[in-house]
């Protein structure tokens, strides 16, 4: 994805508007969140699997991986463990590593 691509009439490209109204944290947050949400995509694309068929292993809703697949919610640390293990996967916690753009 193209993150300097202008998105209004006045010319503010994504990241120039992420930097003006976003704190580094809340950045480098969503960014772990698109990050976590896309590797349970990933994988249950990966495992061949519908949202039902992860619904019937799991328990969780097809309604809600549906939300949390599309970002429209973020979902709770229990819900993503419970994803994850379902399929082979689990987290682990590394140290950050930020960029210099984002270091304050």
């Amino acid at each position: 994805m193209e993150n300097d691509k202008k998105i209004s009439p006045v010319g503010e490209s994504w990241n120039e508007y992420r930097k003006a109204h976003y704190t580094a944290e809340e950045i480098a947050e969503n960014d772990l969140m698109v990050q976590l949400v896309g590797e349970v995509i990933k994988t249950r694309k990966e495992n061949h699997l519908s949202q039902r068929e992860l619904e019937s292993m799991t328990g969780i809703k097809q309604s809600v991986i549906a939300r949390m697949e599309s970002g429209k919610t973020d979902p709770q640390l229990s819900t993503v463990l419970k994803l994850l293990v379902s399929m082979g996967k689990t987290l682990t916690i590394v140290p950050l590593e930020l960029s210099e753009e984002r270091k304050i």
